[in-house]
């Protein structure tokens, strides 16, 4: 029997993980088909993690920084292409349900970070802030490990990008100011489309695709630096809307672009 949709969450299957050592597959056993019971909506966890680092760094010609920080591993907004999702196997968990409803913080993302910048050896270069899970997903509203991160940035006058697509990141319009007037700040809003019944099946739990482009012109009329990442280009569903996505963010004050095609890693194929 088909999986139905779950309301409010991107994937409808909880495969095991590809690093567990029994899998499970469906098979025809001949019996009658039952009815399933009604499932519960699987509900969102957080755990706290004490992280031994906080700044990840590549080498790859391929990505266009050298480090990076993820406040958070797992992301509640859902979505249901994210190249992320495989990462959760690396927990023994599900790249599926698992990855948008167990979530761990860093609780002392800002402390370990003040260390790093503190020592000697260090080297400033810019840091993307949420390359693999949204750090303005809705747990920061109440977390705030974002923000304290942020203001670790302020106090050392480092370099930040932020990638996000959360209209949330206008919380922190303050100290985002503060950096962006020292030139240390940029926002990249990511908008796959405008369509809100497909953001909302791809996208489940995040911003609406119109609270993301004010959200754009709320850090931009701030002197924030903006821009709009077009991911992911879905062939014949989200790349007609390609035009129309980058005419409205630079009306609403974007100053750069760019895209990124839909790929599917590992499970998410």
């Amino acid at each position: 029997m088909k999986a139905a949709p779950i309301k409010g969450r991107g994937s409808i299957s909880n495969n095991t993980s590809r690093f567990e050592q029994f899998q499970r597959e469906p098979f025809d056993d001949e019996w009658p088909e039952i009815e399933p019971e009604a499932e519960s909506k699987p509900a969102t966890t957080v755990s706290f993690e004490t992280a031994k680092s906080i700044i990840s760094r590549n080498d790859s010609p391929d990505i266009p920084f050298d480090q990076s920080i993820n406040p958070y591993r797992g992301c509640e907004h859902g979505c249901i292409y994210c190249y992320a999702r495989p990462t959760h196997a690396y927990l023994n968990h599900s790249p599926g349900l698992d990855f948008e409803t167990r979530l761990y913080a860093k609780g002392n993302a800002a402390e370990l970070l003040r260390k790093e910048f503190s020592k000697p050896s260090y080297v400033p270069k810019l840091i993307a802030l949420g390359a693999n899970t949204d750090p303005y997903q809705p747990i920061e509203r109440r977390l705030r490990i974002t923000a304290s991160i942020l203001a670790v940035m302020e106090e050392f006058n480092h370099p930040v990008a932020i990638t996000s697509k959360s209209a949330s990141v206008t919380q922190d319009i303050e100290v985002l100011g503060r950096l962006a007037r020292k030139n240390l700040v940029r926002v990249f809003m990511s908008v796959g489309s405008l369509d809100r019944t497909i953001a909302r099946t791809l996208e489940p739990r995040a911003s609406t695709p119109g609270a993301r482009l004010e959200a754009i012109r709320r850090l931009s009329q701030a002197g924030i630096p903006c821009g709009v990442i077009v991911a992911p280009v879905i062939p014949a569903l989200t790349d007609h809307d390609m035009e129309k996505i980058l005419f409205n963010a630079k009306d609403a004050g974007a100053e750069a672009a760019a895209y990124v095609l839909l790929r599917l890693p590992l499970e998410i194929a």
